[in-house]
């Protein structure tokens, strides 16, 4: 996959966490979703760029479980005029543009991944502009 990045790669194959495999196939499933959605490293975890800014990030603490942080870059936006219609339920929102999907454990992530992945498409498009 073109939009993979080696760095991304070096660090997945050395991360130590029970819910890798799932980490890994959701990672997979959002670059295969979207050849547009790049990825590094931020936060210490895979994170996916979308017209130049980091847009969502894995966060794979506490251990045993991992969330996606949908949120709109490092730096913090206005969010007058900003909204985003969530009719996924897999998201608590912490602010009107940053919200978290956690995944407790291998089923979760199995039943959620395919609308995780369409959520994601429809956060990339809503917070590119």
């Amino acid at each position: 996959m073109a939009n993979r990045a080696d760095e991304v790669d070096q660090f997945m194959a050395g991360l130590e966490h029970p819910l890798k495999a799932e980490i890994e196939a959701v990672r997979a499933a959002i670059l295969a979703s979207d050849a547009n959605i790049t990825e590094r490293i931020k936060w210490k975890a895979p994170s996916f760029v979308h017209s130049g800014d980091d847009r969502v990030t894995f966060r794979l603490a506490p251990k045993g479980i991992f969330q996606v942080i949908l949120h709109r870059g490092a730096k913090v936006k206005d969010t007058k005029g900003f909204g985003f219609e969530d009719d996924s339920g897999l998201v608590e929102w912490l602010a009107p543009d940053r919200g978290v999907v956690s995944f407790p454990d291998a089923k979760t992530v199995k039943a959620k991944k395919a609308a995780l992945v369409k959520l994601v498409g429809r956060w990339m498009k809503a917070t590119a502009t």
